[in-house]
């Protein structure tokens, strides 16, 4: 063996497929001193028994990107590392039984095209052609992709070593990690059975052990990993001379099918079939004391237990029954991680400086090679490529108890197919984080949505409503939410409306030199004191990286206001970017806040308030508000008159009722969203990510090029602002059928995609379908014609004047 390294820029604990993928991405990028730590031999954790199968398909934009790039990667490695490598590029078919299948399909499809991944919607019997044993006379057509396919977990895990080896790097094995310290200049050092590691930076790649590695990282800021570890099992027939024949006449393997409705895929493996379930009574382990996690279970299986998956069997061998005629011969089952929402956890430690997460991947062969990718332009570049929120560790908070992420993993598993339908919220977990008013809204016809862990209303049902889970099963806007969310945006526009808003993430930033240091940090200038304004951060890039309400109360006193999901991730921003002297502290919790607008909300604030209503738009004041401390903002992200009222939790259930009995009526948030698409308003993380620069988002208002202070992307916006943007950001009027746009549709000029939605949603106010997207500049002309693909039906689309669609100059808003 080779001297063991006591130093390194990068250490990477965990020798899976995720580990040895980072690794080998690091090299490529130019940092080849980094260092894989693996307890066992590589591979030894979910990787070995991996099924190996590699989609591309996803209907999130950042999951398709990763998995699109794997197999890329995967098709030219072996060639490129110099490793043989079984990869069977046999493409699948996906099965759908109903018109809302069909819809999510076709949504799918299009966003693959966008990425150059060739799919194709077939009939039932051009399925048949291609797969002749499959049953077909149940079925609304097929999705086929030919880019999908298998590997081997192993080899592929391997390959990447070698590659990552040959160019330099040290890879570990049997040298488990103890323990973690981080220095005062940020750096660590890695303890291990063998010696230390002092290095730059750590990542947990530590697969289902990741929540114990992530353990260690609490003393520097970290927090428990949300994760949980689901039994997985898939089971491999005897073989098949059918198969063998069909293999030998056709030179290939069948292609890899998926009967998505009833929760299961179906692969060649050699002459017969190796049949995966995703069963909804499914089993999770080491979650009770009498089941704890061992220390080590490299190359370990469960026993069988075939029994929980014996309907989906059944009904497999019913779409092929050529698989009736062979017996079992190998049942795997073994351990898979899940968080809470199935998708995996890349990029920065929340709370830890110099610290990264690539861990819980429920599907990490197919997403290996993408995650390796994105994790290594996280640690050298301080950005990705495309905009990875999706995976992004912060997207979770303190609400993700270890009864909630059990909770979520069982129900994601059993449910890993299923439709992502618009209007519909799952049941499991909820109630984590209530306002203070929640039982209340409630008890008003509340019909509940979850924002990074806290119950809002997202609609106020009426007696009778149907408000059950089944009724949320559509894309489409109409429901029995729709009259209400009507009802509840034309209080707002000719009464008042109020909405409780719980979790909006606040942080007051204060101390000697908190204004300069903010100035260094936005894009634009800070408010006066007494007045409140948006700020932008952006990357290196001048890519959107946040966006916050600035609210000063003071020379060096400010409170920022970001979206509720941006909690994590804007106070690791903020805080990172204070000198000493200045503090950060995080108030989300301890406050509430109510939207009340609407033309009369002046009227319906002044008989409840000692507050000066005459002062003008964007600015706050400490008032009392039916005889409770509080604070007003003259502000309205639904484009009328109208405050905000903040106020500490004790103090908002009085004022809630104050403002309900003045006659204001409640509104939730799809109201919301319609009001805010109306005004062009942007909603982080769709409109606003890093996809974008701040150009291209058509917030050059919010950049000050001459200020002295050198903003992070100031040059870059400088060099973009010469030579001309590529895309513009535009509102469109779509004539839309019976769905809205959702995030990522296509746009279309003739047969060409020229730019996509970033959200849309139906204006109530205006009566028409709008989306706001983004597309090539040249075309961001008032009057364009365009298309906007949405499930898989064209519609005809017109680019609007460059102002809100409803009141385009303001008039309401500063009444």
């Amino acid at each position: 063996m080779s001297e063991f390294p006591t130093k390194a820029r990068v250490v990477i604990i965990g020798g899976g497929v995720v580990g040895a993928s980072s690794l080998y991405h690091l090299a490529k990028k130019g940092w080849t001193d980094c260092v894989l730590l693996e307890k066992n031999e590589l591979t030894a954790g979910s990787t070995w028994h991996a099924a190996g199968n590699v989609p591309t398909f996803s209907t999130s934009w950042a999951i398709m990107n990763m998995q699109r790039y794997s197999t890329e990667l995967y098709s030219r490695l072996g060639e490129e590392v110099d490793y043989p490598m079984n990869y069977h590029v046999s493409g699948s078919i996906r099965l759908a039984h109903s018109k809302e299948r069909m819809q999510e399909f076709q949504r799918a499809m299009s966003m693959g095209r966008y990425q150059g991944i060739p799919m194709e919607m077939w009939t039932p019997e051009q399925a048949k052609e291609r797969y002749p044993f499959l049953e077909t006379h149940d079925l609304e057509g097929v999705l086929y992709d030919p880019t999908d396919g298998d590997i081997d977990p192993a080899q592929l895990t391997q390959a990447l070593a070698k590659g990552a080896r040959d160019m330099g790097q040290k890879i570990i094995r049997f040298c488990p990690a103890t323990g973690v310290t981080q220095h005062d200049d940020g750096t660590w050092t890695v303890h291990t059975e063998k010696g230390d590691i002092d290095c730059d930076y750590v990542v947990n790649a530590a697969g289902y052990y990741a929540q114990r590695v992530g353990e260690w990282f609490k003393p520097y800021g970290g927090r428990t990993v949300p994760a949980m570890v689901m039994s997985h099992q898939y089971l491999l027939t005897d073989e098949i001379p059918e198969v063998e024949a069909w293999s030998k006449e056709n030179g290939g393997k069948l292609p890899l099918l998926r009967d998505v409705d009833i929760s299961y895929y179906l692969r060649q493996e050699k002459h017969g079939f190796n049949l995966g379930p995703y069963e909804p009574n499914c089993k999770g382990h080491w979650m009770t004391e009498d089941d704890p996690m061992p220390e080590d279970f490299s190359f370990q299986l469960w026993n069988d237990d075939l029994d929980r998956i014996e309907d989906i069997v059944t009904d497999a061998m019913e779409r092929v029954p050529l698989m009736a005629t062979s017996g079992v011969g190998r049942v795997i089952n073994g351990p898979i991680p899940y968080a809470p929402d199935g998708l995996p956890l890349i990029g920065p430690m929340p709370g830890v400086k110099n610290a990264f997460e690539a861990h819980t991947f429920t599907f990490g062969i197919a997403q290996g090679g993408g995650a390796g990718k994105v994790l290594a332009e996280w640690i050298v570049d301080g950005a990705t490529e495309w905009d990875m929120w999706a995976v992004d560790p912060r997207r979770y908070t303190d609400y993700t108890d270890q009864d909630y992420c059990n909770q979520k993993g069982m129900e994601v598993y059993g449910n890993e197919y299923a439709m992502h339908f618009p209007h519909h919220e799952w049941p499991a977990a909820r109630d984590k984080k209530l306002s203070p008013v929640h039982a209340k809204v409630k008890e008003l016809g509340g019909v509940m949505g979850v924002y990074n862990g806290w119950e809002r209303a997202n609609w106020f049902a009426q007696p009778g409503d149907d408000t059950s889970e089944e009724s949320a099963h559509t894309w489409g806007r109409s429901g029995p939410w729709e009259q209400r969310i009507k009802e509840e945006c034309e209080a707002v526009r000719d009464h008042c409306g109020v909405l409780d808003l719980p979790g909006f993430s606040r942080f007051v930033v204060k101390g000697e030199g908190a204004a300069e240091a903010l100035r260094g940090l936005v894009t634009g200038g800070l408010p006066k004191v007494g007045r409140i304004n948006l700020v932008y951060i952006a990357d290196h890039r001048g890519r959107i990286l946040t966006e916050m309400s600035c609210m000063r109360l003071g020379e060096d006193d400010f409170v920022m206001i970001t979206a509720a999901t941006a909690q994590w991730h804007d106070r690791d921003i903020l805080r990172n970017a204070m000198p000493a002297g200045v503090t950060v502290e995080d108030v989300t919790t301890t406050r509430d806040t109510l939207i009340v607008t609407g033309p009369k909300s002046r009227e319906i604030l002044s008989g409840l308030t000692d507050a000066d209503l005459s002062l003008g738009w964007l600015t706050h004041q400490a008032a009392t508000v039916a005889g409770q401390p509080a604070h007003l903002i003259r502000v309205s992200f639904a484009g009328e008159l109208g405050w905000e009222v903040h106020a500490l939790n004790e103090h908002m259930p009085a004022i809630y009722d104050a403002i309900l009995a003045a006659g204001a009526k409640p509104f939730g948030m799809y109201a919301l969203n319609s009001l805010r698409i109306e005004k062009g308003y942007r909603a982080w993380k769709g409109d606003l990510s890093t996809d974008y620069s701040l150009l291209e988002g058509g917030l050059e208002r919010f950049v000050k090029f001459d200020k002295p202070q050198d903003f992070p992307g100031k040059a870059a916006l400088l060099a973009e602002k010469q030579r001309g943007v590529k895309k513009s950001f535009v509102t469109l009027v779509v004539e839309a059928g019976d769905c809205d746009a959702p995030y990522m549709s296509c746009i279309w000029q003739g047969d060409q995609i020229v730019g996509e939605t970033t959200s849309g949603a139906w204006g109530y106010r205006v009566g028409k379908s709008v989306a706001l997207g983004m597309i090539k500049a040249d075309l961001a002309n008032p009057g364009t014609e365009l298309e906007v693909e949405i499930y898989g039906e064209k519609c005809r689309a017109v680019v609007q004047e460059d102002q809100p669609l409803w009141d385009p100059a303001n008039e309401r808003l500063r009444a």
